[in-house]
Formats: C-alpha cells, sequence, structure tokens
C-alpha cells in the first residue's frame, strides 16, 4: 500500500478525442488551463501534450509547448511537469509498398523527439521503452535501443527525469539495461501503460506482474484507460504505486457523463483517501523522485 501518492493529470494526450468530448483541451491556453485546474484540484503532476490549435491533432511543435508551459509557470500554480516525447515514432506501412512508408507517418531523430523537452526543461518527461503495434491498423510506434539511450543521455544531461513509459514486460527488461549502464540516475521512475491495444492489458494481475520485474528502489506508477482508469488507480495504490488519470487516457467520470480533468483528479484523490492514503503536494513529489527543484 502506498500511503503517500504522486497524482499526475493526463490532460489531453494526442489521440482522436476532440470529437467526442468538448472538455478535451486543444489550444495552448486550453491546455495549460486544464493543467491549472488539474493542479488546483489536487494533482501532484501534470503530464502535457500539445495539439495543432487548427485541426486538433496531435503535434511536437515547441513553441505550442513551450506557450503551454509558460502560461502554466506564470500562473504561479505550483505543479510538477511533465512532457510528453513520446511523438516522432509513428510508422503507417503503404498498403501499396509495405516497405515505404505510407501517409501519417512521422518518424524523427532522438534530437528532435526531444526538442521541446530542451526548450522547457520541465521535471519530467516520458520515455516510451520500445516498440509497439499500437492499434489493430498498419501503424506502428518505433523506438530503437540507439534512440532510447542516446533520449536518455540527453535528458541526463538537462537534468529531466525520465519517467520510463512501458508497454509490457520487454519493455521494462530494456529499461533496467539503461538502469544499469548509468543512463537513468536513481530513483528509476516507471509508468505501467495498461489497456493500450495491442500492450499489457489492465489487469491486477498483469500491474502485479510488471511491478515484480521493476529494480529494486524504483518509483512507479501505472495507469488504464476508459472504464478502467480509476479500478487501475485503486489497484496502483494497493500495490505501492502512483496514479495517473486524465483525459487523455480517459473522458468519462461515470458511464455517459463526460467528465473534465479536474473531476477525474478529484475522483481518483477522493479514492486515494479513502483507502487511506493522501495525494502528496507538488513539492514532495519532486523530493520523493529526486526531481530538479528538491529541496537539499
Amino acid at each position: 500500500m502506498n500511503y503517500d501518492v504522486v497524482l499526475t493529470c493526463a490532460v489531453t494526450g494526442a489521440g482522436d478525442t476532440t470529437g467526442k468530448s468538448p472538455h478535451v483541451p486543444v489550444t495552448p491556453k486550453e491546455i495549460a488551463a486544464a493543467a491549472i485546474e488539474a493542479a488546483k484540484a489536487g494533482a501532484s503532476a501534470v503530464h502535457i501534450h500539445a495539439r495543432d490549435p487548427e485541426t486538433g491533432q496531435g503535434s511536437r511543435d515547441p513553441a505550442l509547448f513551450k506557450e503551454i508551459v509558460d502560461r502554466v509557470r506564470d500562473s504561479e500554480t505550483d505543479v510538477v511537469i511533465n512532457l510528453t516525447a513520446g511523438m516522432g515514432g509513428d510508422w503507417i506501412s503503404d498498403a501499396s509498398n509495405p516497405a515505404m512508408p505510407g501517409p501519417g507517418t512521422d518518424m524523427i531523430g532522438p534530437e528532435e523527439r526531444l526538442a521541446h523537452v530542451k526548450e522547457c526543461l520541465p521535471e519530467i518527461c516520458s520515455l516510451d521503452c520500445g516498440t509497439l503495434n499500437f492499434s489493430d491498423t498498419d501503424m506502428i510506434y518505433i523506438s530503437t535501443p540507439p534512440t532510447l539511450r542516446k533520449m536518455a543521455a540527453l535528458v541526463q544531461e538537462w537534468g529531466v527525469k525520465p519517467e520510463m513509459e512501458v508497454f509490457d514486460l520487454g519493455h521494462i527488461r530494456f529499461a533496467k539495461a539503461m538502469v544499469e549502464e548509468g543512463l537513468i540516475d536513481a530513483p528509476p521512475m516507471f509508468q505501467l501503460c495498461l489497456g493500450i491495444q495491442w500492450g499489457a492489458d489492465q489487469t491486477v494481475e498483469t500491474m502485479a506482474a510488471m511491478k515484480a520485474q521493476l529494480p529494486q528502489g524504483a518509483s512507479w506508477a501505472s495507469f488504464g484507460i476508459s472504464r478502467g482508469q480509476m479500478p487501475m488507480a485503486a489497484a496502483a495504490v494497493a500495490l505501492g504505486g502512483n496514479v495517473r488519470v486524465g483525459l487523455e487516457d480517459n473522458i468519462y467520470l461515470d458511464r455517459g457523463v463526460l467528465a473534465t480533468n479536474a473531476q477525474l483528479v478529484t475522483r481518483a484523490r477522493e479514492i486515494i483517501e479513502r483507502m487511506g492514503g493522501r495525494v502528496i503536494t507538488p513539492q514532495e513529489a519532486r523530493n520523493k523522485l529526486n526531481l530538479r527543484g528538491a529541496d537539499a
């Protein structure tokens, strides 16, 4: 059981959810406002993606990320900032020639994948620790060992903590190799990503199996998607982990009731408190996770 929980809100993501809920933020102003509202509802940290304001699609434009981060920081609302670094690895096979990239492919190198992280220098950025069939289409997310090692080395140099997102046991195996190679500072930080097609299933048994493979002393959190979000949040706390909720992973508060990010944070905080735990403050999270800005 974890009695001192880091609660992260993933406020928007890059998925095709903007047409499904009016609460999914799109513009930098909306995304920053959602992050601030989540923090005021009790979130220790916010996980941030940027979207193209014109199309609503996910974007890796450093200028958009900088505007979001600047708005959050200028609000003087204390919250740990966690930026995605998961874009730039999308390969979609051309149906007529599978050896060639099809429309929608977005493949770039490690430095460019981290351009917005270097620009904003958040406390945390995500690091997706492997390749995955990310849907039931010809799209595959590609993140190779050399790319990941280079990204880990860069964020280590910048003082940004990598949150190693793992979608199956093989991802954990490689993440542990990076820890052993000295590319990840202690304590290593993991996010057990459950329910993503075709990654690890969102069950308590799966979460426990993945937790069992983490290195000694690791900090970890987990999330589920859609209706599995709150059950997986409770399971993570019971198994000793931290929690992530938010509109990136689930747009509903109850069956048929669309949620806001603040409402999901409030619901998760209530669950944690009813289990006997508490959500720790952003500064306590910095201290616990050994982030930039931790008390000496």
